[in-house]
């Protein structure tokens, strides 16, 4: 079993419980405050901020080479069955923390002056996703872990119904729950089946991912489980061609929802946390087709974003490019491949995220979606220009940015693996470079087509009157791109927390290959 070091010697405190109730406790006491609006905006960002600087103080804390869990907490809760609290972060999941915690406290921060009905639920809400998403990521107990999961759905569900836009936000709410509840459900049939079989092996029951780690499972049984988790982890994340629900609830929603569904890979999370190590020959024996999906995925998503004019659309099928070359990444099963993976994950956290915040400041401006009907929008806004050229080269992995790295890396596995996969992969590359830079072309750079805004509430003005970023968005975007260049430039210190733990989940694989070489060698012995 891996070593663990409890919350009470690492830093004395329960930090990660105070990570996920903390957001909780914020919006209890929103609702009680009065309908004061800028009170209300005023204690969202304090909340968020409290948070942030929590993980930061755990960032600094957290102890690099080494795989052991950290900051750990375990309490039992349902002993009967086997469940407990227990939660802790290791290499694979620290980053994420600090990820969630920023996005959140940057989205509070866009919504900071836009004309929001409701404004308390609104923030309410926010804060119950940032506390549910920091659930899914701490926990270690995979009932624990199933709840959390499942209650995302409850504030997503309501933003995107009540703030969403659009005239289809209701069936894009109602479509998004039901993909992943669907999925979920068949999660749980896996997860009750490793209990089952830890029960085979040892006598008791537990949920406890340590625990199951060490309870041996047939080859069998493992590719079983591990068809059940993967529909739930894909249709969360969603890869092809579970995505249906993607486009529809990223363009209805409201920004804040694109920016913790697209940026927040909570899907591949789980294929690194718990379906890789869990069950390794099953991982193995579906590499190809698993490889396969991904590059079908990388080029579909590539290939319909080129399609599209609608930024937001467009972002929302990049959004499947990319993940699928997550996938692609971490089921290579090597160890760059996983690190290019995993690394990937925080790096859409910080391009596609902006993406959709760049795509939000120009919705406030009263710009529709399709941007490629005016033309020439770097001339009354260049500061966005800017940004906006920036995270879109970082997305699709322009050297000297946070994506050229993991991109590399994820490549760089994929031709071990195999040179077909690498092959497929650099296309992909250039697919994506071409979506960018042609819905840019036209949007920006071509010369003006329109020189009236009609905007979404029917308003008309000059193009030559739109506003360039104001303080809020340019700290948003520098925050964004200071990350995109930190990684790019300088990714040492990531590396430093994630490889131990990547380093073990290739040996679990690698060991259990080796067992089952060396048992069919026996088996073949006179």
């Amino acid at each position: 079993m891996l070593e663990q070091t409890f919350a009470a010697t690492q830093i004395g405190f329960p930090i990660l419980s105070i990570l996920i109730f903390l957001p909780l406790v914020g919006a209890m006491l929103i609702w009680m405050l009065k309908s004061d609006e800028l009170l209300v905006r005023i204690a969202g960002i304090a909340v968020t901020g409290i948070e942030l600087a929590l993980t930061v103080w755990l960032l600094f804390a957290f102890k690099t080479h080494t795989a052991a869990m950290q900051f750990v907490e375990q309490v039992d809760w349902i002993p009967a069955i086997g469940v407990s609290y227990h939660l802790g972060i290791d290499g694979i999941s620290v980053l994420f923390l600090g990820v969630t915690a920023l996005l959140s406290l940057l989205t509070m921060l866009f919504s900071w002056d836009l004309a929001i009905e409701k404004i308390k639920g609104y923030v309410m809400a926010l804060l119950a996703l940032q506390a549910t998403v920091m659930g899914i990521l701490v926990s270690l107990d995979l009932v624990l872990f199933f709840v959390f999961w499942e209650l995302m759905l409850i504030p997503s569900y309501f933003l995107i119904k009540l703030w969403g836009a659009g005239k289809i936000r209701e069936h894009a709410a109602l479509k998004y729950v039901l993909y992943t509840l669907t999925g979920s459900m068949l999660m749980l049939v896996g997860i009750i089946i490793l209990d089952l079989n830890y029960q085979e092996v040892n006598g008791i029951h537990s949920f406890d991912l340590l625990a199951l780690l060490t309870a041996p499972m047939s080859a069998d049984k493992q590719l079983l489980v591990f068809l059940l988790l993967f529909f739930g982890f894909a249709a969360k994340a969603p890869i092809f061609p579970f995505h249906a629900w993607l486009a529809d609830a990223l363009v209805s929603g409201p920004v804040a929802v694109s920016v913790a569904l697209a940026g927040i890979k909570l899907g591949t999370y789980g294929f690194i946390r718990f379906s890789i190590p869990l069950l390794p020959d099953a991982s193995r024996a579906l590499l190809v087709p698993l490889s396969v999906l991904s590059l079908v995925g990388i080029i579909y998503g590539a290939f319909v974003a080129l399609a599209q004019s609608d930024l937001r659309r467009l972002l929302a099928f990049s959004s499947i490019s990319h993940l699928g070359f997550v996938v692609l990444g971490l089921f290579t099963l090597n160890f760059h491949g996983l690190q290019g993976g995993l690394l990937q994950m925080i790096n859409l956290a910080f391009t596609t995220a902006g993406l959709f915040f760049i795509a939000g400041f120009l919705y406030s401006r009263g710009l529709q979606d399709d941007l490629t009907r005016y033309g020439g929008l770097v001339t009354p806004m260049p500061a966005l220009a800017g940004f906006f050229i920036v995270i879109g080269l970082a997305s699709v992995g322009f050297p000297g940015t946070n994506g050229f790295v993991g991109e590399f890396l994820i490549l760089l596995g994929a031709f071990k693996a195999h040179w077909a996969f690498g092959a497929v992969g650099v296309l992909g590359v250039i697919l994506g470079l071409a979506y960018i830079l042609w819905y840019y072309e036209r949007a920006m750079l071509a010369p003006p087509q329109e020189t009236v805004i009609r905007d979404h509430r029917g308003n008309e003005r000059p193009v030559s009157t739109l506003r360039d970023l104001n303080p809020r968005e340019w700290v948003i975007a520098t925050s964004l791109t200071i990350m995109i260049f930190w990684i790019g430039l300088y990714p040492a210190p990531f590396f430093d927390m994630m490889d131990a733990s990547v380093q073990a989940v290739v040996d679990r694989v690698d060991h259990s290959t080796r067992f089952a070489m060396s048992s069919v060698s026996r088996e073949a012995l006179p």
